[in-house]
């Protein structure tokens, strides 16, 4: 049974140049325990995504249609006070940057302990020594000491430690991740991931994983969805993603991770493969399929024509009129 379920759901945002669709009839789960990774570009849709779910939309965003499901309760028909309650203690969210999540004025330690006694019935002082132990928990040296620090004193992997720390300290059902590891370098990246990893299964916690890097995400995802232009354009156990992509962009993605276009035992020079094009604006999308411009397989039917989410093979889904010459490779 899934913990949550996104279902049809359609954000939107009025601008002066018109209203567009961040995210377009989006549907996804995440069962107990499951690690579900969202892959895409920039501007693809990704955060817009988690912040629908934690209601956290900015400006003149609104969710305009469908339904978020979690623990059997629809979340866009609670009340601001319970969406509060919820948000925090069941479901939690570790943002992109943490020097734009935690206060620059308050020592984190104060930032921790004020998430716990927001959601649990402790003391002043019993939420500091809570926060010291989460800080231990995500493997800060010293937690004492370093929670009196502000956020500018640490480190970039150590602050975003101190995000997971801060979105463990109710230990929530389900955790969003977006890109929590973008300004990291390539080992702390791998630290936290497995930190999260770690976390998880502690908990026994669901986990939507939002990245722009398949590779980083291959190794961690029961699940991958991967979505352009606002749009989940396939969705499948992650084996399957990496063995048989079913959609030109999530083969394009794939074809260029690095090392993925090396024969074994080449000595050739490396170059990495790109997918042409740039990801269309969500103000003039045509009326077919949105990866039409940049794909390979596409012809007149697929430029007016927009495909719908369907069945591959039981647990894989793809949008995509070429789906057979995909999987066979054929252009």
């Amino acid at each position: 049974m899934a913990l949550l379920e996104i279902k049809d759901l359609v954000t939107v945002f009025d601008t002066a140049q018109g209203t567009i669709r961040a995210v377009d009839h989006v549907s996804l789960s995440v069962a107990n325990s499951e690690t579900v990774g969202v892959v895409g570009e920039s501007g693809c849709g990704k955060t817009m995504l988690a912040l629908s779910v934690m209601r956290l939309l900015p400006g003149r965003g609104k969710i305009s249609h469908g339904e978020i499901i979690f623990s059997n309760k629809n979340l866009l028909t609670l009340s601001n006070e319970e969406i509060r309650a919820i948000r925090g203690s069941q479901i939690s969210m570790i943002f992109q940057e943490p020097m734009t999540s935690l206060n620059p004025v308050f020592r984190v330690g104060e930032q921790i302990a004020e998430a716990i006694r927001l959601h649990r019935n402790v003391s002043a002082k019993e939420a500091v020594l809570m926060s010291v132990e989460q800080l231990r928990e995500v493997g800060i040296p010293d937690p004492d000491k370093r929670a009196r620090d502000y956020p500018h004193q640490l480190s970039g992997g150590m602050r975003q430690r101190v995000m997971i720390a801060m979105a463990m300290s109710c230990h929530p059902q389900l955790l969003l991740a977006d890109e929590p590891t973008t300004a990291l370098d390539v080992t702390i990246q791998a630290q936290v991931i497995e930190l999260i990893d770690e976390l998880k299964n502690k908990n026994q916690m669901a986990v939507l994983f939002i990245t722009h890097d398949l590779g980083l995400i291959a190794r961690h995802a029961q699940r991958i969805a991967v979505m352009y232009a606002g749009k989940i354009v396939e969705n499948a156990p992650a084996d399957k993603i990496f063995v048989n992509p079913a959609h030109p962009y999530t083969q394009g993605l794939i074809d260029s991770l690095p090392g993925r276009s090396i024969a074994a035992g080449s000595t050739a020079p490396e170059y990495l493969k790109t997918i042409p094009g740039t990801v269309p604006s969500l103000y003039d999308l045509s009326p077919g399929c949105r990866f039409y411009e940049r794909c390979s397989y596409g012809d007149g039917y697929c430029a007016e024509n927009e495909p719908p989410l369907t069945v591959i093979d039981k647990t894989h889904l793809a949008a995509c009129w070429k789906t057979e010459k995909v999987l066979k490779r054929i252009k």
